[in-house]
């Protein structure tokens, strides 16, 4: 059992290497900014890595603080899932009440690849692979509808 020093210097070393083998994949390797993440331009919108207990997540979030702008964002989301689920062999999951890491409630729209521990370098290259093959497309799905989606939810959000 580690301490919690050693769980977060295993988990920083880990996010390191992440970044490190995203210089050695050629779509990643020259960009000064690998991942949109936070930065999708949407209020309230994030695209996600997670580690849990035993898994690896990509995920699309969905985090307004109001259960109702939230659930109306999902549904306005929901009209794009042909396009935002291609080149996901298993497809995504949507769910509209995901219980995310500090307990809030959230939309998670995510992929997620289970058995793996973050506590066992040897399942850092899983992970790693995973990140990287499943978020480039996220992404990738993800630029292809947001503009259309920019402008449906901030028209949403301000008729509300």
């Amino acid at each position: 059992m580690l301490t919690k020093e050693e769980s977060k210097a295993q988990k920083q070393l880990f996010w390191l290497k992440f970044d490190q083998y995203c210089d050695t994949i050629p779509a990643l390797a020259y960009r000064k900014k690998k991942w949109i993440l936070h930065d999708t331009k949407i209020s309230h919108v994030d695209l996600k890595f997670d580690v849990c207990n035993n898994s690896a997540i990509v995920a699309l979030e969905l985090n307004h603080r109001s259960e109702y702008r939230r659930f109306q964002a999902f549904e306005v989301v929901e009209k794009y899932k042909i396009l935002l689920s291609e080149g996901f062999t298993g497809g995504l999951i949507w769910d509209f009440c995901y219980l995310n890491e500090n307990h809030q409630e959230v939309c998670r729209i995510y992929t997620e690849k289970i058995n793996l521990n973050i506590y066992k370098t040897s399942d850092w290259t899983s992970f790693y692979e995973f990140f990287c093959d499943n978020m480039l497309q996220l992404q990738d799905n993800f630029l292809e509808i947001q503009e259309a989606l920019q402008d449906e939810l901030t028209l949403l959000l301000r008729e509300l």
